[in-house]
């Protein structure tokens, strides 16, 4: 695009006034490269965004039914004292309650769960952990671009420094090599549930 012709020039000695045409040149262009960059994150994001819920969804589901066989059957208990109060109710009722020998003993309250499935639910709980960790950081990724992308009020000048200490922000912190990262957390999220699976067949 030719600046020169869309902005007229400005006076001698007023080429970096707040309204002078190399910040609004400056504001055009980074416009540009600004949209087409954010643009392409916020898409990675949203897609990634969509997976972890899903994902997050089905590794739930099968945490809650294996984490149901790391605790004693409590119906198994149940089932075990109406048994002894049948027992003894039906000896009270036969007359026969001083003649039988009972021998009160308690319930089958001890439990330990199989190694295999603590180990399989730890490994589908730090799974769970990675995809909601990836989420939480896709967000707060999302929110950024969208402040970052936000226009500042004020002269050109004003709104040029405002975009260029952003993008500098942007740099600093990494937000490429974070938004780049987000794919890989997924991807050892679902390497570590499917490593559980495999372990469980």
């Amino acid at each position: 695009m030719d600046y020169e012709q869309k902005y007229k020039e400005d006076p001698i000695y007023k080429e970096v006034d707040p309204n002078a045409r190399v910040w609004r040149t400056y504001l055009d262009e980074s416009q540009t490269f600004d949209s087409d960059m954010t643009e392409d994150a916020r898409d990675t994001v949203d897609v990634l965004l969509v997976f972890a819920g899903l994902f997050s969804a089905v590794v739930t589901t099968f945490l809650v039914e294996i984490l149901r066989g790391l605790e004693a059957d409590m119906g198994q208990v149940s089932a075990f004292l109406l048994y002894d109060m049948y027992t003894l109710q039906t000896a009270y009722f036969n007359g026969t309650l001083n003649d039988t020998k009972f021998s009160f003993r308690p319930p089958p309250t001890e439990f330990s769960a199989p190694p295999l499935k603590v180990w399989v639910s730890a490994l589908w709980l730090a799974s769970l952990a990675l995809s909601l960790t990836m989420a939480l950081i896709a967000v707060l990724v999302k929110q950024w671009l969208h402040h970052y992308r936000s226009i500042p009020s004020g002269t050109p000048r004003d709104r040029a420094l405002a975009r260029q200490y952003r993008f500098d922000g942007f740099k600093k912190w990494h937000v490429p090599f974070i938004i780049g990262f987000l794919p890989f957390l997924m991807l050892l999220a679902l390497a570590i549930f499917f490593l559980g699976l495999i372990l469980l067949l």
